[in-house]
């Protein structure tokens, strides 16, 4: 039989409520007011009350019932419930059973900012609308939002590194859990998605760049890329139909060149061999063909006269 994983958060049970603890998600700021487990003796009662801020509510031991909107419920280990501002609840041990209550009280305040990821502030807009509107009856926490509270607590406790920015995220899971918890489809908000063409064109033109001294093909970037050859050529033909795979990896390579002569004294030799090409003189016929002129006398041009 295992040991009860969440006794351990009553040893120091206010640890978590020590830290000021507010997140900017979005457009919205949360502010943290209680996080703690805390036990209902069997037979426990309290009263009908309610809070100005959302109050998460989750049973990770023990069973009761809780009353919402007149309608009772049983809750039993595995569930949680939401009140929100405003929501009038009832709550009671069972009367020979302890039971133990996560709780997380949070305000939560609209609060635009200038500079948002549009996508961020998109997913938090849609997960504070749910949170609205969620049904006043318990359901099973399907996703282990309860987990949270122990992570958040063991990385306070120990001083994990990062642990402040460890609970801030592990705030806004409890939220996204509870969500994901009711939710029953319906419209989502879409991530950012590559547009795989774009993303494997600037792949494999950095894999070139990186790689341009070597013997890059064609073959071997589209490898890397986990796609045909075939694939790669089609994708560089419509990215830029008029720099094929061959004409780019020659562009990355003369670049390297002329920023070699006009940096270093070094031979041509040693240049062409440190830019890709075979030898000295196919880098002659090549740069004579694209730029009219030779290596030589590209350097003399663009090296300052050393005094």
């Amino acid at each position: 039989m295992s040991l009860y994983p969440y006794g351990k958060m009553l040893d120091r049970q206010d640890l978590l409520e020590r830290l000021d603890i507010t997140v900017n998600w979005g457009q919205y700021e949360i502010r943290v007011l209680r996080f703690h487990l805390t036990t209902f003796p069997a037979g426990r009662i309290v009263d009908f009350h309610n809070h100005a801020e959302y109050e998460f509510h989750f049973i990770p031991k023990g069973k009761g019932k809780v009353i919402m909107d007149d309608q009772s419920h049983t809750l039993s280990e595995g569930m949680l419930y939401l009140t929100g501002p405003g929501v009038i609840h009832y709550q009671e041990a069972d009367a020979e059973e302890d039971m133990d209550e996560l709780c997380l009280h949070v305000d939560i305040v609209h609060k635009p900012r200038e500079q948002v990821d549009p996508w961020e502030a998109a997913e938090s807009e849609e997960t504070i609308e749910k949170l609205k509107t969620l049904p006043l009856v318990p359901v099973q926490d399907y996703h282990r939002a309860m987990s949270c509270f122990l992570e958040a607590y063991e990385a306070c406790d120990h001083k994990m590194v990062g642990y402040y920015t460890s609970i801030k995220q592990l705030v806004i899971s409890i939220l996204l859990k509870v969500v994901r918890a009711y939710d029953t489809g319906g419209i989502r908000v879409e991530v950012p998605a590559r547009d795989m063409t774009v993303y494997r064109y600037d792949y494999a033109v950095q894999y070139m760049q990186a790689n341009h001294a070597s013997a890059v093909t064609l073959e071997h970037v589209a490898e890397k890329l986990h796609i045909s050859s075939r694939q790669l050529q089609r994708i560089f033909y419509q990215v830029q139909p008029d720099m094929p795979f061959s004409r780019v990896l020659e562009d990355i390579r003369l670049r390297a060149v002329c920023r070699h002569l006009q940096e270093s004294k070094v031979s041509i030799e040693q240049i062409a061999q440190a830019s890709g090409f075979n030898n000295a003189n196919y880098l002659h016929a090549v740069f004579r063909k694209r730029l009219g002129m030779t290596p030589s006398a590209f350097r003399k041009l663009k090296q300052p006269i050393l005094k």
